[in-house]
């Protein structure tokens, strides 16, 4: 079975889509898909689709749910005499277990590449690093789970993925401008810098790559937009690491141009 939790959930064997169209029973597929191959307890998917107020038909009605998963994946199974419905979607003790093969859930190959990514990061080998972290951000087609309603566990699930695909997005910024990058990066980093106006490390990442560019003007006015947002917002000024950065781009700093790792 193919999962993608990326963007829009599908989950899909042999061609053919076995997530309900049913708000709950989403919700339990999706929980089972970013657990796959792990035991996902009774209490854990009763706690993801009623909260705190658990109807005493729980039970018997997380049970349907889970058979009506088990149809579609058994009409989905066709008359493949070596598995069935109940092989895919199993029960264990305590809780169910979604069987899939290596490499078919999306975030689980994402969270491979990251991996792999980081470590080429943390070598110095940023052309390496660059290219897996890519491969890694092109497997999300929009925001995790956008058309599964969450709850309380599915919530804390996405906002991990989020943050992952941040700190993804982050390092290969790094990576590219440590590659010399810097003028191709400038519109990415503007969108951005506009979508997180209060994101001080895109401030940093696009403030350096104006400046190597040659708008060191340009890079300023990114750093006072970035200083009134946060005044505004939260009461404070950006950080001494961001403010170091900002007086190395007036005074003309020769490092700023001469090593990327100013961008951190």
């Amino acid at each position: 079975m193919e999962i993608k939790v990326l963007g829009p959930l599908t989950a899909v064997e042999r061609g053919v889509s076995v997530v309900p169209s049913a708000a709950k029973p989403r919700q339990i597929l999706a929980l089972l898909a970013l657990q796959a191959d792990h035991v996902v307890t009774v209490p854990t998917l009763m706690e993801e689709i009623w909260g705190e107020n658990v109807p005493r038909s729980a039970a018997t009605t997380l049970q349907t749910y889970i058979l009506q998963l088990r149809r579609r994946i058994a009409v989905a199974l066709g008359d493949d005499p070596g598995r069935e419905a109940k092989d895919v979607l199993i029960t264990q003790h305590g809780g169910y277990l979604l069987q899939v093969q290596p490499g078919q859930v999306d975030v689980q190959e994402f969270g491979q590449l990251a991996a792999s990514g980081r470590a080429a990061y943390d070598a110095g080998d940023d052309r390496t690093a660059s290219e897996m972290l890519g491969r890694a951000l092109k497997m999300w087609h929009g925001p995790a789970l956008v058309d599964v309603r969450v709850g309380g566990v599915l919530e804390l699930e996405v906002l991990r993925m989020d943050e992952d695909r941040m700190a993804a997005l982050e390092r290969r910024v790094d990576a590219d401008l440590r590659l010399g990058r810097h003028a191709e990066l400038v519109s990415e980093l503007r969108v951005l810098a506009a979508r997180h106006p209060m994101h001080e490390n895109f401030c940093a990442q696009l403030m350096v790559a104006l400046h190597r560019s040659g708008n060191s003007w340009r890079a300023l006015e990114a750093y006072q937009r970035l200083r009134n947002t946060l005044i505004e917002e939260l009461g404070m000024k950006p950080s001494p690491k961001l403010q170091r950065l900002h007086h190395a781009v007036l005074s003309g700093d020769p490092q700023l141009d001469a090593t990327a790792h100013a961008v951190r």
